[in-house]
């Protein structure tokens, strides 16, 4: 039997369950990958209520294998035992040539990685993990800047064409 159109775009959707925005003012985004986690019962059912915060984590490559650290996943109230580790290390499924791809960038001197979203896609939990170098002050103070003088042409262009 043939899929009809809303079948196959439920397919590729996307459950955006944590974001983290302060990545993308303390960094600048080179490449994005999609890593699959490695994670216990508890944790995807706390992730599925939103218990995700990615405030202030961190990748890293450790013995040709990446990890996620201070990653917080609350704790799943329903659970009699067995709960995890709000804050252990979670592991990262990549492709091997994106690790060693990876490897030798963050090398590069100020390259780092840092996890943007965490996400379902068809039912299994993903993360956004970017590679990244960190912006300076005068970077910040300049998108900051840009972002006041878009959002003042906005309201002017706004106001001069509801007038006719």
């Amino acid at each position: 039997m043939a899929k009809t159109k809303n079948e196959q775009s439920d397919k590729n959707h996307k459950k955006v369950v944590a974001e983290n925005r302060k990545a993308r003012h303390d960094y600048h985004i080179d490449d994005v990958f999609e890593a699959g986690m490695v994670l216990k019962g508890t944790e995807v059912k706390s992730m599925r209520q939103g218990r995700v915060n990615l405030k202030d984590s961190y990748a890293r490559i450790k013995n040709g294998e990446v990890f996620v650290y201070q990653m917080h996943i609350g704790p799943y109230p329903f659970a009699y035992y067995g709960n995890h580790d709000p804050l252990r290390p979670r592991k990262l499924l990549l492709h091997k040539r994106e690790i060693k791809r990876l490897y030798g960038k963050v090398n590069e001197k100020g390259s780092t990685l840092v996890p943007l979203k965490v996400y379902f896609k068809n039912g299994k939990a993903k993360l956004a993990l970017a590679l990244a170098h960190g912006k300076r002050k005068y970077d910040k103070r300049e998108a900051i800047r840009r972002r006041d003088e878009q959002r003042e042409m906005e309201r002017t262009r706004k106001k001069y064409t509801s007038n006719y």
